[in-house]
């Protein structure tokens, strides 16, 4: 496992409003504490947290660089990013200080890999859970953990106790849940099939309609006709009268 490097120093918390003033110096405030640490105000410049977040998939442990003797060389990862809502921008960030000699608790990604036989068969992949709980020394932390999907066939399930972790990587887990299955096509199948009897019926159950509609004029014009003609005759019985 690499280790990257991140320059910080420690920031005031008063008076209030100053984490506004720093955000405006381009610098993010931050926090670092763990089980021994009393925590400490930071102000880290934004693009290099940035950028070493964009990096933490690889190197997870960041080892602190400071003028601060009481920060310098102590090893770190990310806790808790917070970002803006719209922007995205990093408001603040949570560092927790780890022992490179103590076994720590993290969540690792999973990668799937391989091609499924359900999926060769029409089914869809359908992953279940996307990290996994592990317990391991700080710098034996993996970046992701690989899950062979190639011979899972529709309606198999790969459930944790069956994936490969590295050596010197616990899992935990409470239950033996399901990671990842593949799901048959019927969902989809039956969905246009629906649609497809819905818009068929329609076509059916509207011709009958269209006929009597078009009836409905011709009888129309028929009883004006004959109206009409009715009306002609009272003019001719009169004259004649006359």
């Amino acid at each position: 496992m690499e280790t990257g490097e991140l320059a910080c120093e420690k920031r005031a918390t008063r008076p209030k409003g100053q984490n506004n003033a720093l955000r405006r110096s381009g610098r993010v405030p931050a926090v670092l504490y763990g089980p021994t640490t009393t925590p400490m105000a930071l102000a880290i410049d934004r693009i290099e947290l940035k950028a070493r977040i964009s990096a933490a998939a690889h190197t997870r442990i960041i080892k602190l660089k400071s003028s601060t003797a009481e920060l310098d060389g102590k090893h770190v990862i990310f806790k808790d990013v917070q970002r803006a809502p719209v922007s995205g921008e990093i408001l603040h960030a949570d560092l927790y200080e780890v022992d490179l000699n103590r076994a720590i608790r993290v969540e690792v990604p999973f990668k799937f890999v391989g091609k499924a036989k359900g999926v060769a068969n029409g089914g869809i992949l359908a992953p279940l859970e996307r990290t996994a709980t592990v317990e391991c020394l700080p710098l034996e932390i993996p970046d992701l953990i690989e899950v062979d999907v190639t011979e899972v066939d529709i309606h198999n399930v790969i459930h944790v106790s069956a994936v490969k972790f590295p050596d010197k990587v616990k899992p935990i887990f409470d239950t033996d849940y399901p990671v990842v299955t593949v799901l048959p096509p019927t969902v989809a199948e039956v969905a246009v099939a629906a649609v497809a009897e819905a818009v068929e019926g329609a076509a059916v159950e509207g011709a009958p309609a269209e006929g009597a509609a078009a009836a409905a004029p011709a009888e129309g014009a028929a009883a004006k006709e004959g109206g009409d003609k009715a009306a002609g005759k009272k003019p001719e019985a009169a004259e004649k009268k006359k």
